[in-house]
């Protein structure tokens, strides 16, 4: 089971299933909030839809296509942060995440999501590493800029967002580039 102490606040940990009810009460709390930017909010309406994503993870998980941990601080689970999926062949790895609208300020996902970059480069020894953000989303965008991602372009309708396309802007991080940051 993956889990990585971040600092003396935070941990990321793969979930569990018994995980379930906690990530579906945030995911409750914060629904309107998601719901601006994540296309599968409307699709989670009740505990056991929580319980069968989890199990999908875990089963991403085993075969190592991807990997999905909870954002924890000080013991409250607060967000995800994930691998949505690792593309060996490539060597590279698709990063998302997203955080309870009580928790944002704290520098909490900047720090999960260059922990998670450390860990791709060091452990699972990718060569690259994507964020991919809507274009509006500036709070999502700000954590790849922070980290010291190359901007690398825009795609235009890369996403359907319930009754509109968005654009998504990729951010990259090649391994040697992360080593001189």
């Amino acid at each position: 089971m993956f889990i990585f102490e971040v600092d003396e606040n935070i941990v990321l940990r793969q979930l569990k299933l018994q995980d379930a009810n906690d990530l579906f009460q945030l995911t409750d709390y914060a629904r309107e909030y998601l719901r601006e930017w994540l296309p599968w909010v409307d699709s989670t309406r009740k505990p056991e839809d929580t319980l069968a994503f989890i199990d999908q993870t875990l089963k991403s998980a085993e075969s190592k296509r991807a990997l999905t941990a909870g954002i924890y601080f000080k013991g409250k689970l607060v967000g995800l942060i994930s691998f949505n999926s690792i593309d060996w062949a490539n060597r590279i790895g698709y990063i998302g995440y997203w955080l309870s609208p009580d928790y944002q300020g704290h520098g909490i996902v900047t720090s999960a999501a260059r922990a998670l970059t450390d860990y791709a480069f060091s452990t699972l020894e990718l060569n690259r590493v994507d964020i991919r953000a809507a274009y509006e989303n500036k709070k999502s965008r700000a954590i790849a800029e922070r980290l010291g991602f190359t901007e690398e372009g825009k795609i235009r309708h890369a996403e359907w967002l319930y009754d509109h396309y968005v654009d998504h802007v990729i951010y990259g991080m090649l391994a040697s580039e992360w080593y001189r940051f």
